[in-house]
């Protein structure tokens, strides 16, 4: 390293972490550089807690399911005094689906905030410039441990970047408070601003409608206006079973769909955006998938087609006639760059599930190819929407429609969705509300960036 360009703050610490194993805390320095401003920061104190939220049905995705997901929250406090929470909401099954077929559902949630927790310990009593940098320092240090607590050598990145959330989260919202930054475009590091310069009109809002979700409520959605329709597939059974299961519900689907129009598409049909979460193992059946939408009359309707296979395939997609997408598998901006160069057409960034700091990276190198990025959802609670909307806001206008993307679904899955929604600064505001499915984004909207900044009573009242 080039020590002129480093704030440095040497640590080894030995401390109790998740488990009662004593862990000796290696140093790291902060890279100051592409920052907006570079104020040192000293992290004095650091805390965490979490909520578990049920969902109103088991949540069918990947071949399993989910019951409640735990709103992860990080406190940081600085040496000046100055107290902010962040927020995340982990999702075992998203972010390693193997953690979570190994573990109980509550023992792979636990796994991920002794993750939280392990890294909260870590910084403590660390500086930093920039939350960018903060994160490159420690995230192969808690990988490392990440992977030991799940003894899982081939844990993957992902899940340990959902663990980081809210530790990142509240980074930001130290470093914008410690900086006097009050809006999220003074936020974002000029290295970055290219990919998220936009001030978008409207963020189309994209239910996602997963296995347990019956058809007449998709139908309901429909009739209320949300017209970009995420449909998960990839059903429990072998790859052929599997198959034909995801054929029936495309049709299933389809059949109902098709005859709906929308004015923010060019042919005034529904999009269609088919997520298998990677649980394709072959490309011919990908092909045969293709086949059966095209053979059914959605073809020109389905205009993404988000992660087919696992990560570990490795195959070049080049020549597949629908518009692929990376999520799960573009953990970093070095392996959102691999998956482009395989022919990948669409990036899926997910400030709420790999960190705001990576997925500035991630839409960084997208923008340098090319690629049109979109924000998917983790089914966060209602704050994290809003870091999301941000990211999603400041996109260029996602091919063919003239407003962004942005997948939302916690309204139509948390058992106490409503309740959660007071917990937001601005829970009445119009920019909060999707409209015939799309958020309206207005002068009011940016100038108070959509509420992120400001501090959540509820969760400041934990600490």
């Amino acid at each position: 390293m080039n020590n002129s360009n480093w704030s440095r703050r040497n640590f080894i610490k030995t401390t109790a972490v998740a488990g009662g194993v004593a862990s000796a805390l290696p140093s790291f320095a902060v890279n100051s550089n592409n920052t907006v401003a570079n104020k040192n920061i000293v992290i004095a104190k650091t805390s965490s807690n979490f909520e578990r939220e049920p969902l109103l049905r088991p949540f069918g995705f990947k071949g399993a399911f989910m019951s409640e997901i735990w709103q992860n929250i990080a406190f940081l406090e600085s040496g000046s005094g100055i107290r902010k929470v962040g927020l995340g909401s982990q999702n075992v099954l998203w972010s390693d689906a193997s953690v979570f077929g190994n573990f109980s559902e509550s023992g792979g949630n636990a796994f991920m905030y002794a993750i939280t927790e392990y890294a909260l310990n870590l910084i403590k009593g660390a500086s930093f410039q920039s939350p960018v940098n903060l994160l490159d320092d420690i995230l192969e240090d808690v990988y490392a441990y990440g992977k030991k607590i799940t003894n899982n050598p081939n844990l993957r990145k992902t899940f340990v970047l959902n663990a980081l959330v809210s530790v990142d989260n509240a980074a930001w919202l130290l470093y914008a408070a410690e900086n006097n930054i009050t809006t999220f475009d003074d936020l974002i590091p000029e290295k970055y601003r290219p990919a998220l310069s936009h001030h978008l009109k409207g963020v189309a809002s994209v239910p996602s409608m997963a296995f347990t979700i019956p058809i007449s409520e998709i139908k309901q959605a429909a009739d209320e206006g949300y017209f970009f329709m995420k449909i998960k597939i990839g059903h429990p059974g072998t790859e052929k079973e599997m198959l034909e299961k995801d054929k029936a519900r495309i049709s299933e689907i389809h059949k109902t769909l098709g005859n709906y129009r929308t004015k923010y598409s060019a042919d005034g049909k529904l999009p269609y955006y088919i997520d298998i979460n990677g649980r394709y193992q072959k490309k011919e059946t990908l092909l045969r998938l293709i086949d059966h939408i095209e053979k059914i009359g959605a073809f020109d309707q389905t205009v993404i087609i988000e992660e087919p296979f696992p990560e570990h395939l490795e195959i070049d997609v080049s020549d597949v006639p629908i518009r692929l997408a990376a999520d799960e598998s573009a953990h970093t901006d070095k392996d959102a760059l691999e998956r482009i160069q395989m022919g990948y057409k669409g990036i899926a960034l997910k400030a709420i599930a790999k960190t705001l700091s990576m997925t500035m990276k991630i839409a960084n190198v997208a923008k340098q190819q090319n690629v049109p990025c979109f924000c998917a959802d983790l089914t966060v609670n209602p704050i994290l929407i809003d870091w999301n909307k941000n990211i999603a806001a400041r996109l260029e206008p996602f091919p063919g429609l003239d407003i962004g993307l942005m997948e939302t679904n916690g309204h139509q899955n948390y058992s106490n969705w409503a309740k959660m929604e007071t917990y937001h600064p601005f829970a009445d505001a119009e920019w909060r509300k999707s409209k015939k499915g799309v958020f309206e984004l207005d002068k009011d909207y940016y100038a108070k960036s959509g509420g992120v900044l400001i501090d959540s009573k509820h969760y400041m009242d934990m600490f």
